[in-house]
């Protein structure tokens, strides 16, 4: 089968990383798979695939975000519309992707398409709702990832999704070290004790602040404790909260380079090593689609601090992760000191890697086959229909 994917972006956010994972087990099994990713910055994913890679340039952004989505839209219609290859199936993995596939199934450049439906945002933007709407609403066949998603579909659209898995690379991400990690601790300041991390960046569904004011608390029984905050790259502009934060680490006496550490978006060679230099891994987040970042935290040996709440809660018990009130500081800290703990976090450690098993690329592969087949045989009977 020939498969040609598409997302929004070459920097690691949950579903390029879903994409790309996808890409190369798909490949694996023998399929022919494309993957068409908006590269903004020419640098491409940073990582060597066993896929072919399609980069697709981008103009500088407009200062506007709708009027950022309609170009970003634009550009991969361009692009598709004259590409020589052709596939079995194109599935996007985001809104941008999937309303570019809509207008090209419309005018007859593809047969049919699929969409992947990680999460619902809830847009102030007219415009940038009925692109997320058209993008769930149009697919010939649609996909989620988690059982919240999976309701939230059938609820408010009225769509049943199959529900497909997402996955750990476990030979990538691991507790083993790889002899680099002293070099990472100085190349990203890495000096205090114990570290905390977590991957995603400043944002409001990130709980960034919240957990920057636990961390004040925290810093009280660990005075040399360090919090990283790493990532965040996105098509959206977080400036003014963003801004929020920064007030409240000054406020707080958090001192940006010293115990707050934010080395933006971290190259793919060292990401795996840099959960190894962490003690915890702390995401408190308010709204993800599933949370690929807790699973290899998991896989790299962390002990998880994470919302007592789906999707976190379909995958994790309390005895896999300390699962608190995410809008409560004072449990996040209260998590962050305990989590530090021998006899707390050797426990989560143990108990949290009989999950990883479960969630394979391979067997998220396969079921994505299952599904495009039934969706190929649906299409070959309707035209078969005189």
């Amino acid at each position: 089968m020939k498969i040609a994917l598409l997302t929004y972006a070459t920097k690691p956010r949950g579903s390029v990383i879903h994409t790309l994972e996808l890409a190369e087990a798909l490949t694996a099994l023998g399929h022919g798979v494309g993957i068409y990713a908006l590269d903004k910055d020419g640098q491409g994913f940073g990582r060597t695939l066993h896929s072919a890679i399609h980069p697709i340039p981008t103009q500088p952004a407009p200062g506007n975000i709708d009027a950022l989505i309609q170009q970003r839209i634009q550009e991969f219609v361009d692009h598709l519309a004259i590409d020589t290859e052709s596939y079995d199936i194109y599935h996007a993995q985001d809104c941008i992707g999937a309303n570019a596939l809509l207008h090209l199934r419309d005018i007859g450049t593809i047969p049919h398409f699929v969409r992947t439906v990680h999460h619902i945002e809830d847009h102030e933007s007219p415009y940038l709702q009925q692109c997320q709407d058209k993008s769930i609403r149009e697919p010939d066949l649609r996909l989620c990832v988690s059982d919240r998603w999976q309701q939230a579909l059938h609820t408010d659209y009225g769509i049943d999704a199959p529900k497909v898995l997402n996955g750990v690379d476990t030979t990538r991400f691991s507790p083993r070290p790889s002899g680099q990690e002293a070099a990472l601790k100085q190349r990203y300041g890495l000096t205090g004790h114990p570290i905390y991390l977590t991957v995603g960046g400043i944002e409001p569904r990130k709980n960034s602040i919240r957990l920057l004011q636990a961390f004040a608390q925290v810093q009280a029984h660990h005075p040399q404790a360090q919090l990283v905050i790493a990532g965040g790259a996105t098509l959206f502009d977080y400036q003014p909260y963003r801004e929020q934060f920064f007030q409240q680490a000054e406020a707080l006496n958090i001192v940006v380079g010293q115990s707050l550490i934010l080395p933006g978006v971290i190259p793919a060679a060292d990401l795996p090593g840099l959960y190894r230099c962490a003690d915890a891994f702390c995401f408190p987040s308010v709204k993800e689609g599933w949370g690929l970042v807790v699973l290899e935290a998991i896989a790299s040996g962390l002990p998880v601090i994470t919302a007592n709440q789906p999707p976190f809660t379909e995958f994790l018990s309390p005895e896999q992760a300390l699962l608190i009130n995410p809008m409560d500081e004072d449990a996040i800290a209260q998590a962050m000191v305990a989590i530090v703990n021998p006899a707390i976090a050797q426990p989560l450690r143990q108990l949290s890697q009989a999950l990883l098993p479960q969630y394979s690329w391979a067997r998220s592969a396969q079921r994505h086959l299952q599904h495009y087949q039934v969706l190929l045989g649906a299409k070959r009977m309707e035209t078969d229909i005189p």
